[in-house]
């Protein structure tokens, strides 16, 4: 068998300078230039670019991209892909070959944060999400992964030197050129690539250079995650020859030179992690303030030029969150108005008109499905919040293993007719997955949704406390732009009221004792339980309205 073994392993840490003023995650990407966009100039600024790879239409950059992420905005990015024809920096200069863009929280919102999709087939990707994409027009496409990995704190960096004795001989006219390559394992089974050696000339027994390379980037601060590397030959055409490869972790390298640090070069080894996912299920209902929606008076006037608050609000909030849904089918309700064809009065009816399948194809599909109930139905009072609360609290009361968070918006004019009623749901609905958004549009006093939110008191309902704050609520003419600048004023908006989600779905899981749920193997079968998108609304029973 072929043996390498690590010289002296990790035999020097030193810390790493500077702070994390947000969550750092890193981005694995095989193509080359990410741009970031301006949330106010909506200008795209380059961020950085990869390494070059030569001779290959399936590149494995080991260059990361590390941002911060920030749950409750809307982080624009895009990829640019060149063939590079030449070391001039200027990539007018080169070929072109397609791009994508995306937004971080789509990656952070993909099952495991990894997500294939297909696009120019000249290079492959690595990151995650739901993302869209473009190609070269005429042209076949490949395939993109991205993948995308919250960094620890770790901030000790390990400096190793690797050597190998007795490598296989894959030159006819001479020996090997080896070099290694060493991947992190990452929690759906599958393998990063984090650091390349050189290559050593001509040579069955190499000694690498010393390498000094961030613990976090070999394991993320996980002493025992699996590490992996691959022994190549180098040719010059880019198909280098596999020698074989070796699993260790960081707490055996950091052994240092030993009998524990001598691992036997073999072709073929299989490691697997678990995964862990849990996905937010959206649910949005719109308050019905009384007024003729095509007058300019009411709140929601359908003005041909620009929306109203109420779009405006929900396309801001929709926009960031509908990322950590997979299947962007939302149900919609409205509260406050009389029905056709008897006007009886309803304070949950779908906004679609489907009472069997509320449910709305992303933010556009809400927004169209608004626009359409404003025109068969008749703004009503009272305004009763405690039924859509309830109504929601059903579904979210059935799946309390972790699987899934029920998130409610609800944007209203702040009248509210049922005040204790609400309280008391809220309080129930505290034990359960389940955070509620509140947006207030109008001119009216918001008093009662402040004591809604709890910031100041935690609310309570017949002497019993809430079991956590669920509640979060901003006034929407808090954040009009005097100068006109909606898109800016409602990132803002958009970033306020989104900022309590993590913190109370984290505290929900803690106060539980749940832990991430596995997912299945990379490529594994789905089996027929898990192709059952039945939504929780499509019972046989649908609920009255």
């Amino acid at each position: 068998m072929d043996k390498l073994d690590s010289m002296a392993a990790v035999c020097d840490f030193d810390p790493i300078a500077g702070s994390v003023p947000a969550t750092k995650v890193e981005i694995t990407v095989s193509l080359v230039v990410l741009y970031t966009q301006g949330v106010e100039t909506k200008q795209w600024r380059e961020f950085g670019r990869t390494e070059v790879i030569d001779n290959t239409l399936n590149p494995d950059f080991v260059r990361k991209y590390i941002l911060d992420y920030f749950f409750e905005e809307k982080q624009n990015l895009r990829f640019d892909v060149y063939d590079i024809d030449s070391k001039s920096p200027d990539l007018a200069k080169h070929d072109f070959l397609g791009q994508v863009f995306c937004t971080l929280g789509e990656i952070v919102g993909s099952p495991a944060s990894r997500l294939e999709k297909p696009l120019g087939f000249y290079l492959c990707f690595s990151l995650s999400l739901s993302l869209s994409c473009s190609g070269i027009p005429g042209k076949k496409c490949g395939t993109i992964i991205l993948s995308v990995e919250e960094l620890g704190n770790c901030r000790e960096v390990a400096t190793m030197q690797f050597c190998a004795h007795k490598l296989d001989r894959k030159d006819f006219f001479g020996k090997s050129d080896p070099f290694l390559v060493f991947y992190r394992s990452n929690e759906d089974g599958t393998f990063t690539i984090c650091h390349k050696t050189e290559v050593v000339k001509n040579t069955l027994n190499p000694v690498w250079q010393a390498i000094a390379i961030p613990v976090r980037a070999l394991c993320n601060g996980d002493f025992d995650r699996t590490i992996k590397a691959e022994v190549y030959d180098w040719d010059r055409d880019g198909s280098h020859d596999f020698i074989g490869e070796f699993t260790t972790s960081y707490r055996d390298l950091s052994r240092g030179q030993s009998q524990f640090n001598v691992y036997e070069v073999i072709q073929q080894a299989a490691v697997s992690t678990q995964a862990l996912n849990s996905e937010p299920c959206i649910l949005t209902h719109l308050g019905c303030s009384p007024g003729n929606p095509s007058q300019s008076t009411s709140l929601h006037y359908m003005n041909p030029y620009q929306m109203n608050a109420y779009a405006m609000a929900l396309k801001a909030v929709g926009e960031i969150i509908q990322d950590y849904d997979s299947d962007k089918m939302f149900p919609a309700l409205g509260f406050g108005a009389k029905l056709p064809p008897d006007g009886h009065v309803s304070h949950e009816f779908p906004l679609n008109g489907n009472i069997e399948n509320p449910y709305c194809n992303g933010m556009e599909g809400i927004l169209e499905a608004y626009h359409q109930s404003l025109k068969t139905v008749q703004l009503y009072g009272p305004t009763n919040f405690s039924p859509v609360v309830n109504h929601v609290a059903k579904y979210a009361a059935v799946v309390q293993d972790g699987s899934q968070y029920f998130v409610l918006l609800i944007i209203t004019d702040g009248v509210i007719s049922d005040m204790a009623q609400t309280k008391e749901a809220i309080v129930n609905a505290a034990k359960i997955p389940m955070s509620i958004i509140i947006v207030g549009v109008g001119h009216a006093e918001f008093d009662a949704m402040v004591e809604l939110d709890g910031d100041d008191i935690r609310i309570s309902s017949r002497g019993k406390l809430a079991e956590r704050d669920i509640v979060q609520f901003v006034p929407f003419r808090d954040y009009m732009d005097r100068t006109g600048n909606h898109v800016l004023s409602m990132a803002r908006l958009a970033k306020d009221v989104l900022a309590e989600i993590p913190e109370q779905l984290i505290l929900y899981m803690k106060n539980r004792g749940i832990k991430p749920c596995p997912l299945p193997p990379p490529n594994e079968e789905p089996g027929p339980e898990d192709q059952d998108h039945t939504h929780p609304y499509l019972s046989p029973t649908p609920t009255p309205i």
